[in-house]
């Protein structure tokens, strides 16, 4: 978030211009084909496979139109939602400064990084649009294989990643191999340390191979294995049904990967699986 804006200004601003570029593109219903979005948009589309990133924007003629204007370089990708993600992305970039624009912010005084953290935040709300995305959520008890199947242009982790932005409090929880690689909660503070009902939901949905729930009173844990050949995760959507105070998550257990840190594991991966 940029300094001295709230996390509601921040996230009404990208909503916002998420919302205006599908509704220039005429895109609607998902799954949302950013490719198929990117053309809707005037950009062009090329293969570069000498690039070091997935993506990259080209040509750029300003943004002071309601449309991007550009062209995207991609580089060949075998899984379909790494590319749909680094053309999501891009058009991101093309139009991130329209959320400058709405929030009064010179991009040219952002912080570092600022930019590229707006568009992998538009990115998101691209693929995963907000009023018809927090319906089927709702609709689905957010249910993350029933969400998949409906965005299928998404990848499992960016979906559990977006249930963050509407109900609270909960915790989303990555486990790669049977080691817990990124964990965050939509509250101010840290998540607390893994409750043992998050550790029967994981290891119920690891050695079964389906989907897990485990619940008392206060907690709920959904745990949905997300399983490949070479590849073993398992994701928790961990959702209190108590007050803030009850729920204990102002607790600390040690390192804990955060946004950055796990950005610096896995690049943009951890959004495209």
């Amino acid at each position: 978030m940029l300094p001295e804006l709230t996390q509601d200004e921040f996230s009404a601003a990208l909503d916002t211009v998420a919302g205006g570029v599908l509704d220039a593109a005429g895109l609607h219903a998902p799954p949302i084909d950013a490719v198929e979005l990117a053309r809707a948009l005037g950009l062009a589309l090329a293969w570069d496979t000498e690039q070091a990133g997935r993506g990259r924007v080209v040509r750029l003629s300003g943004f002071a139109g309601a449309q991007p204007r550009g062209s995207i370089l991609l580089k060949p990708e075998p899984r379909r939602e790494r590319l749909q993600w680094a053309t999501a992305h891009e058009i991101g970039e093309t139009c991130a400064c329209q959320v400058f624009d709405r929030l009064g912010v010179d991009p040219r005084e952002a912080p570092a990084g600022a930019r590229e953290m707006v568009a992998n935040q538009l990115a998101g709300r691209l693929l995963l649009p907000r009023d018809i995305f927090v319906a089927d959520g709702r609709g689905s008890g957010w249910d993350l294989f029933e969400l998949k199947a409906r965005y299928a242009t998404a990848s499992h982790e960016l979906i559990a990643r977006r249930m963050l932005d509407f109900e609270w409090p909960i915790i989303i929880t990555v486990f790669d191999h049977g080691r817990r690689t990124w964990r965050k909660g939509n509250l101010d503070r840290r998540p607390p340390a893994l409750l043992p009902l998050e550790m029967a939901a994981r290891h119920a949905a690891h050695e079964r191979a389906e989907p897990a729930v485990e619940e008392t009173p206060l907690c709920r844990v959904q745990a949905w294995p997300v399983h490949e050949p070479d590849w073993k995760r398992e994701i928790l959507r961990t959702e209190w049904q108590a007050d803030d105070d009850a729920t204990g998550m102002g607790g600390d257990d040690g390192p804990c990967p955060r946004d950055d840190d796990r950005q610096a594991m896995g690049g943009d991966d951890i959004w495209a699986e």
